[in-house]
């Protein structure tokens, strides 16, 4: 694959008028089903990614946490997850989720710097058969996005992306929460555990582990710990959540893939 050139991307200021700070992850790649023709649907085909978050990271620099920037190790595993688990129609599709997805407020699982702005390039770089190299590079701001966040009894699930044929979702769990099983009709799904401390079946799943099929549905989530936690879900079609009724499901052999690196 060719070096792509360095993101062209705006000078984004704060109220005060300053200049935001920029960081830039480049050339994360996944094969990842993205296209309108037949032959695109079914088999999947490399993507690569580079984006530029703006953010004030001035408290990082002072007090060396990373909970006042970005954790890009573990942001590079989330947005390589959403790739492998989503079904873009179009390079603008998977654009605008990834945007979606970094410009979404942090969670107590996951907390950040809030991203006050990003670029976003994805290109598909067999497409056209070394004809030419397409790409897609699109710019968003945090204000003019607006998500939508449903109560559940085991907390809330935020509405990060719907496109035309699935949904990406955080299921964030309140301390002694559960998601039970579900039984809503869903075809597929995909879900990466962001926080530490959450139990799948009753034993213990690490950050970062991600888990797909059809039986991600007979999952039995729980927090045991005494801060929320967070799960991102990925459903073919959009999420319908409801309760599953009958016994306790059992694990599945799949034991997972791990989506972050070794710390």
């Amino acid at each position: 694959m060719s070096e792509e050139p360095a993101l062209i991307h705006p000078i984004v200021t704060d109220a005060q008028g300053r200049p935001l700070d920029v960081i830039q992850l480049r050339g994360l790649t996944a094969d990842c089903i993205v296209g309108v023709y037949n032959r695109e649907r079914v088999t999947p085909q490399p993507l690569r990614l580079d984006v530029a978050l703006f953010l004030d990271a001035r408290q990082a620099a002072v007090g060396g946490k990373l909970a006042n920037t970005v954790h890009y190790g573990r942001l590079a595993g989330e947005l390589r997850f959403l790739l492998d688990a989503c079904r873009f129609e179009l390079l603008e599709s998977a654009a605008e989720a990834v945007c979606r997805y970094l410009l979404a407020p942090p969670t107590d699982a996951a907390p950040h710097a809030r991203v006050r702005a990003a670029t976003v390039r994805v290109t598909k770089p067999e497409a056209l058969s070394g004809w030419a190299i397409p790409s897609l590079q699109m710019h968003r701001t945090s204000d003019e996005m607006v998500y939508r966040t449903e109560e559940r009894p085991f907390g809330r699930v935020d509405v990060i992306h719907e496109g035309a044929t699935y949904g990406v979702y955080r299921l964030r769990v309140d301390p002694g929460g559960v998601i039970p099983p579900r039984a809503d009709g869903h075809t597929e799904g995909s879900e990466l555990v962001l926080g530490a401390g959450m139990l799948l079946q009753g034993q213990g799943v690490g950050r970062g582990m991600a888990f797909q099929g059809p039986g991600v549905f007979a999952h039995r989530y729980g927090n045991p710990t005494g801060t929320e936690q967070t799960v991102v879900g990925v459903y073919r079609p959009r999420l319908v959540f409801s309760e599953g009724r009958g016994g306790e499901a059992v694990l599945p052999v799949d034991p997972g893939a791990q989506y972050y690196l070794p710390e």
